[in-house]
């Protein structure tokens, strides 16, 4: 098997996740997933992967991500390092209504490696697009995170959304691993191992 031909994609790491903001991040803590986006940034950035940044605004008079304010804006951590690509978007998936389909073709980029926020929404919409489209996505479970939800189909805690949506796109999707297996991958030029749909459920309902 050749060599995975990566980019990382990092999506929405903006101060509305943090606290202040409208949509603070529960699980995994931001203060863990934060330093493991910015490992990963730096390591991409030694290994000559090259790193998108994704920053995504609302339209106007939308309660969040407002292109002129605070919470719109990329965390420090994030602004501060190099990208070689910046995409603005205002739907969930990178490839919506964007560039980013385009360039990932001119720059020959086969693997996509996610980390930023929110696993569920924009991460997973984004992995779900690039599946379809023939990619092969990694997802970094402890460089990502989730919030929690409650509405009339029902209450999901920010740790059971982010653990559900790891399992099902490591199940068919994604390569689910941690940022430390990642960088270690990333050195040794391999891919890293995702799952199947009949496996997972066999071991599912054994565990039953």
């Amino acid at each position: 098997m050749s060599s995975p031909r990566r980019a990382l994609i990092v999506i929405d790491v903006q101060n509305e996740y943090f606290e202040g903001g409208g949509l603070p991040i529960e699980y995994p803590p931001i203060t863990d997933t934060l330093p493991n986006v910015t490992r990963a940034m730096d390591a991409a950035r030694a290994a000559g992967v090259p790193v998108v940044v994704v920053q995504h605004h609302a339209p106007a008079g939308a309660p969040v991500f407002q292109a002129d304010k605070h919470g719109g804006q990329l965390h420090p951590e994030v602004a501060g390092r190099a990208h070689d690509h910046l995409v603005t978007k205002s739907f969930p998936s990178v490839f919506t209504g964007t560039d980013f389909a385009a360039w990932l073709e001119a720059h020959g980029v086969n693997t996509l490696t996610i980390v930023g926020y929110m696993t569920h929404n924009c991460d997973a919409s984004t992995a779900f697009e690039a599946m379809h489209r023939g990619l092969a996505i990694e997802f970094l479970a402890d460089a990502t995170g989730s919030l929690p939800y409650a509405n009339a189909a029902g209450r999901a805690s920010a740790e059971e959304i982010h653990r559900v949506f790891s399992v099902v796109l490591h199940s068919n999707f994604a390569a689910v691993a941690s940022t430390a297996d990642w960088i270690a991958a990333v050195a040794r030029q391999e891919a890293l191992p995702k799952d199947n749909v009949v496996a997972s459920n066999q071991r599912g309902r054994q565990a039953a």
